[in-house]
């Protein structure tokens, strides 16, 4: 799924408009069910709480093994038997700090802004499924899960926070489902995807005189989208199937008043003499559409081979910082950055150790969907992503499946190098010069899965 984002800072009295066009990114989960999830090599997370969790998304759209697939393929509903639903939840832990480079502005201190993703570096996640069968050949479903963008949140007088204080924007999505098996090879399905989407951005204002300390600017909308997922499942034979699946771009337009607060006398005119003090920003984004294709493959009755290969447009997004530059010239209260495509490769096995258990183990690569390499914006600190994952399920009886995934995401080492158009001390953003350190993301899941 990808993301276009359009902004434009309006003032109320129509004078001024300052468009910003962005194409490309984000990520994310909402509600308790999803407090934002950002893993994949843009913002598109493949974890909500199931046993994909275990296998590093390997299989993704051919398993079709319990409910979950709902929401990854749900032409594999008609692998399904009767009615069955599917519960989980998950844990995450975020190793993402800043560590603050020479090159930094002396003027903006020497607080790192503490762990930027999460509470402390910690965020729920999961989801709930279900699946019908009105026949053996036609099944009905639904998903509720948020697995696009995430919460950001460093401290308030951190070293960047001119350039982001907080932020988040999260998806939670709700999936009504049907799937159809064509013959005994073929089974087609879709979803209409209904996306929430929950917006908040909040920058720290440069007020010049330090006597007044920093001025804020935030932005905070609620929204609807509205997408399309399509489903193919393709039984070669008893023991392989492959899966392809396409989601489409998904709009999520959001708008509100520039809410400043604290800003000195001669911030607060200059901002109002260029027109943006009571203006409108408008934040179009683009949840990026995507393109995955696996497949599953039973070798013997103990091992089975699962793999993986997608594709998400994130070139179509270009997120924005939101803030001023220099308060003592303002212009905008917008900043475009740019990004790019990125393509997904899983491979992964099931084992199976006993009559009653299940063993899950899968390794997973996205590219970055961050032009400049290593160097990232601190809005989005992220890029590429390994994940090595591993989990177990267990059959309690003829009904009721249970189990338990970890995965490790791996980002490594991200810099920043971003380089104000004026001083601190003349009401710049100053220069931001560091590195995120050996990011990475612990998840934790356990799920249910209940026949009916």
């Amino acid at each position: 799924m990808l993301f276009q984002h359009r902004l434009k800072s309006t003032p109320a009295d129509g004078r001024c408009e300052v468009p910003v066009h962005y194409c490309s990114l984000i990520a994310l989960a909402v509600a308790t069910l999803a407090t934002g999830q950002a893993f994949a090599g843009g913002m598109l997370a493949y974890e909500v709480g199931t046993a994909d969790v275990g296998l590093a998304s390997a299989g993704y759209s051919a398993r079709a093994q319990d409910a979950s697939t709902v929401f990854t393929n749900p032409a594999g509903m008609t692998r399904l038997e009767g009615t069955q639903a599917l519960a989980s939840g998950q844990l995450l832990w975020a190793n993402t700090k800043y560590s603050i480079g020479s090159g930094t502005s002396p003027l903006l201190g020497n607080d790192n802004g503490g762990y930027a993703v999460g509470s402390g570096g910690w965020f729920p996640g999961g989801g709930a499924f279900f699946s019908y069968s009105v026949s053996p050949d036609l099944k009905l479903g639904f998903a509720l899960a948020g697995n696009f963008g995430a919460p950001l949140q460093y401290d308030n007088d951190w070293a960047g926070r001119y350039y982001v204080q907080s932020t988040t924007m999260l998806g939670l999505s709700l999936l009504p489902s049907i799937a159809f098996k064509v013959n005994d090879k073929l089974s087609l399905g879709a979803s209409l995807n209904a996306m929430y989407g929950m917006y908040t951005n909040q920058v720290a204002i440069n007020n010049l005189a330090p006597i007044f300390g920093d001025g804020k600017l935030k932005l905070d909308d609620r929204t609807w989208g509205w997408g399309a997922n399509l489903g193919l499942l393709y039984e070669i034979d008893e023991g392989t199937r492959i899966g392809l699946t396409w989601n489409s771009q998904v709009d999520l337009d959001f708008e509100g008043p520039a809410k400043f607060s604290s800003l000195s006398p001669d911030v607060a005119m200059a901002l109002n003499n260029a027109g943006l003090l009571n203006s409108t920003i408008k934040v179009g984004i683009k949840v990026p559409q995507q393109v995955m294709a696996s497949v599953f493959t039973q070798l013997d009755p103990q091992w089975a081979l699962l793999g993986s290969v997608g594709w998400q447009q994130w070139s179509k997004f270009g997120a924005i910082h939101i803030g001023i530059d220099d308060t003592s010239n303002p212009v905008s209260l917008t900043t475009d950055i740019p990004f790019k495509d990125t393509w997904h490769v899983a491979t992964g096995a099931q084992y199976r150790l006993s009559d009653p258990w299940l063993l899950n183990f899968g390794v997973a690569y996205d590219s970055g969907f961050q032009p400049d390499g290593s160097t990232v914006s601190p809005l989005m600190p992220l890029n590429t992503a390994w994940r090595f994952g591993a989990g177990g399920q267990q059959q309690l009886s003829k009904t009721t499946v249970w189990g338990v995934a970890a995965e490790y995401i791996y980002g490594g080492t991200l810099k920043t190098d971003l380089q104000g158009t004026a001083p601190v001390a003349v009401g710049g953003r100053g220069n931001l010069v560091g590195s995120y350190d050996n990011t990475g993301t612990l998840v934790m899941s356990v799920y249910g899965n209940w026949k009916f």
